[in-house]
């Protein structure tokens, strides 16, 4: 072959330039690396500029691509040439492509996040709500993967080719009624337990024998106020209008359950105990949220709202199932609720009831000497200090001493 035909080849040219540009791009990059100093780039990745930039670079990308892909086929159209591309196969074989990644995306979820999910519930509810959780996921998994291999594979397999023409089948009475009765039937088996969870949850018969223990949050911007009852077991009424500067939680102390009332920084429960939480909010919707627990339930301004359940692990063994020595049950919020949202954290500790009963006596009364002036109950005298015993030492050197002058 002549050097002429060489040069006027397309394919050696294309090559010749491809090499050109790859010899210099490797030759800037040499020299950059040797005369310019490293750059810290972390902060740049981090920032949403960034993303949103490399999004718009391959938007543009794509965009380039595509109107070289349509210069080439108007130019084979032009040229009276066939089509170029067969975009019908490769449509095709990208579905084919899609399916595959998403199946493997489907297992990659369930093998490496699965593992992520909250350990078994530390509640009696809470293990019905796993069960219904799991069937609902079961199924949806089942029918995901089962719609999505028949969609995909469908395009794949009875893609355009030229040869066939597509059958026109407008109805079909059968079919329409398996795909109507048969999800119905899921449908309201599913609700049924949901709406069977939900009352065996919320609508409980009090036992007299085992009452609840009645422990009352209130929701503000940012934090949790604890309030446990006295020695009486009823925790005393609020009213808005009394909150104060010292009244924080506007308790009325006009009756007489309010007087014993506990506060605490934590939130301790026994073990196999009912708990009755009252959920009441200051200033804004909050959402009373202790995930291992599987309680969750809005608190809204000027409304009460109660959830009872009964804790079944205490946190000891907790770390046990979990092998985490450092865990600990939580209550948080689920509600954007502001901008320290993130801050509204209380632990949440479950003991034997021996531990309970030892530490509910530590608790500080909400009653303070300052609340009670304000609403003019008796305050307790502080038991009187014994008087110390007079020093009669120096007195007696100072006896002596002067005796001694004297009889000089």
């Amino acid at each position: 072959m002549s050097l002429r035909k060489i040069i006027s080849n397309k394919t050696m040219s294309a090559f010749a330039v491809i090499l050109t540009v790859f010899a210099s791009t490797s030759v800037f990059a040499q020299e950059a690396a040797a005369t310019a100093k490293p750059i810290d780039m972390g902060p740049i990745y981090k920032s949403t500029l960034f993303y949103v930039l490399l999004f718009l670079l391959l938007c543009l990308f794509i965009a380039i691509v595509g109107k070289a892909l349509r210069v080439y086929e108007l130019t084979r159209e032009t040229q009276g040439k066939p089509e170029g591309i067969n975009w019908d196969t490769v449509n095709g074989v990208l579905f084919a492509i899609f399916l595959v990644v998403g199946l493997y995306g489907v297992y990659w979820e369930y093998t490496v996040h699965g593992e992520m999910i909250l350990p078994e519930a530390a509640s009696e509810h809470g293990k019905r709500i796993d069960e219904m959780f799991n069937l609902t996921l079961i199924i949806t998994t089942i029918v995901f993967i089962l719609t999505h291999i028949v969609l995909f594979a469908f395009a794949y397999f009875y893609k355009s080719s030229g040869n066939r023409k597509a059958y026109y089948y407008p109805h079909n009475n059968s079919l329409e009624r398996i795909w109507t009765i048969v999800p119905a039937l899921v449908l309201t088996v599913l609700v049924l337990m949901g709406f069977l969870t939900w009352r065996s949850i919320f609508y409980k018969i009090e036992d007299p024998n085992n009452k609840p223990l009645s422990i009352e949050v209130t929701s503000s911007q940012f934090q949790w106020d604890i309030r446990y009852p006295g020695a009486d077991g009823v925790v005393g009424l609020k009213n808005y209008k009394k909150i104060t500067a010292i009244n924080a939680l506007g308790i009325d102390f006009s009756k007489k359950e309010s007087l014993d009332d506990q506060v605490a920084d934590e939130i301790v429960l026994p073990v196999n105990k009912p708990v009755r939480f009252i959920l009441t909010s200051k200033d804004v919707l909050h959402s009373f949220y202790m995930p291992h627990f599987r309680v969750q339930l809005n608190t809204v301004p000027g409304m009460t709202s109660y959830f009872e359940f009964t804790p079944t692990i205490t946190t000891d063994e907790m770390k046990v199932k979990t092998n985490d020595p450092s865990f600990n049950y939580l209550l948080l919020c689920a509600k954007i609720c502001g901008s320290n949202h993130y801050n509204m954290q209380k632990p949440v500790r479950v003991v034997s009831q021996a531990e309970y009963d030892e530490w509910v006596t530590k608790q500080t009364p909400y009653l303070t000497d300052d609340l009670r002036k304000v609403f003019n109950l008796p305050v307790p005298v502080a038991p009187a200090t014994p008087a110390k015993a007079a020093d009669t030492t120096a007195k007696d050197s100072t006896a002596i001493t002067n005796q001694i002058a004297l009889k000089k």
